[in-house]
């Protein structure tokens, strides 16, 4: 099987090789893309060393060119950063002059990186249509995911999401009850980077009040909150949620500190030095602390899945909603727990949401509509529709002040706003 990774110079490939290094037996080649050809060279070679350390047989190569990368494909991965933390860091600061979270997938920063990032990745999803092996599935790993995942799935692609918060509760979980992660079964259900874990099965039996009982602060303190929010809500919410249930905390935190994006920007440059050592054959601990822990296995397995080779593992993916939540249309895009084959995720049973969260997925969820809409046609008007209709903005004074600042800080990469 042939992998295509677009994308693939991120300093955080290292981590998605390492896991098909590990893995994926299935992989004859892993082709890495990205148009940054001396740090494709750098991440790319590192890479190699991986799978040679590991002894898989398969190869590594990496290219500039797309069309060339995606040749005969039968998946391609897509996590793309338009702008680069260039723009996520404006991303994290611009909303702040209002005082309104700065983050790069929710609220205006995530607005303003679905804008610049839909058009680009249906560009490169066309390209991989053309000249990828039939039935090829794209899997987007590139945020804001349910949006992305979205505009794809509406262009007529065979694509699903994929988002490594659910894997990382899955272990966190299985870890604190003393089981193999494959025995935890997740009750996970939302939109992306909106999700609740509403309970963790082991062998039939729901183990999530155990674990809020007894690990009741820790949880909380790895999901950003106060204890008292997860025991109102009998589950974990996932900690992007903390942007919501902590919003005017997050904002008053982020006066006058560093952002994550510039956090990244400086191991970004660490690691890039500390893959040039030839020496090097493992993915480096410091790796830990870009993010997305667990996304290597997260997409080893779902690709495995999709491919036939894991017919009855579970994984949380984003797909049409086809029904599964009724308050949603069923072309709006979720995130939950689903078995994956050749012929494409299929959901686990979901039973009714409590009305908070049903009302916080279809409020954001109408968002995400409208924020698709304006990253297809463009237009002021669409920007700040899209903004006010966002819970954590939702003013007029807001929404038009934000609709500026986002106007400008990203419009290089908005061709409607040139």
């Amino acid at each position: 099987m042939k992998i295509a990774v677009v994308g693939g110079g991120s300093t955080y490939t290292p981590e998605l090789v390492d896991g098909f290094a590990r893995l994926g037996t299935m992989v004859s080649e892993l082709v890495l893309i990205d148009p940054a050809a001396d740090r494709l060279g750098v991440v790319g070679a590192l890479s190699a060393r991986i799978f040679r350390h590991h002894g898989h047989p398969g190869k590594v190569t990496w290219t500039t060119d797309l069309d060339a990368g995606v040749t005969d494909a039968d998946a391609a991965v897509i996590q793309l950063r338009v702008g680069g933390q260039a723009a996520r860091i404006s991303d994290e600061t611009f909303p702040l002059d209002c005082g309104c979270v700065g983050q790069e997938t929710t609220g205006a920063g995530g607005l303003a990186k679905a804008l610049r990032t839909v058009p680009v990745v249906l560009d490169v999803a066309e390209r991989i249509r053309t000249r990828a092996r039939p039935g090829a599935w794209i899997v987007d790993f590139t945020n804001p995911v349910g949006i992305v995942t979205r505009a794809l799935l509406d262009a007529g692609h065979r694509a699903v999401g994929l988002c490594n918060v659910a894997i990382g509760f899955q272990r966190r979980f299985a870890a604190l009850l003393g089981v193999d992660p494959a025995a935890v079964v997740l009750d996970h259900v939302g939109l992306n980077h909106l999700t609740w874990e509403r309970a963790a099965y082991v062998d039939g039996v729901d183990r999530l009040p155990s674990l809020l009982h007894d690990h009741l602060p820790a949880l909380a303190e790895d999901v950003d909150l106060d204890p008292g929010v997860l025991t109102a809500l009998g589950n974990v919410p996932s900690y992007y949620l903390s942007y919501f249930y902590a919003h005017d905390r997050h904002v008053r935190a982020a006066a006058g500190a560093p952002t994550r994006g510039e956090r990244v920007a400086e191991l970004e440059a660490t690691l890039l030095e500390m893959y040039r050592d030839p020496a090097l054959t493992e993915k480096p601990a410091l790796l830990g602390e870009r993010g997305g822990a667990y996304y290597s296995e997260a997409a080893v397995g779902l690709i495995a899945a999709l491919h036939g080779h894991d017919p009855d593992g579970v994984h949380s993916v984003n797909l049409r909603n086809d029904g599964t939540l009724p308050f949603l249309p069923d072309e709006a895009v979720i995130e939950l727990s689903a078995r994956a084959s050749q012929a494409g995720p299929a959901p686990l049973p979901v039973t009714p949401l409590a009305p908070d969260l049903a009302g916080l997925v279809a409020h954001v969820s109408g968002y995400e509509e409208l924020a698709l809409d304006a990253a297809l046609r463009g237009g002021r008007h669409r920007v700040y529709r899209a903004l006010l209709a966002h819970p954590l903005i939702g003013q007029h004074e807001y929404a038009d002040t934000l609709t500026d600042k986002l106007i400008a800080a990203g419009a290089q990469h908005l061709a409607w706003a040139r």
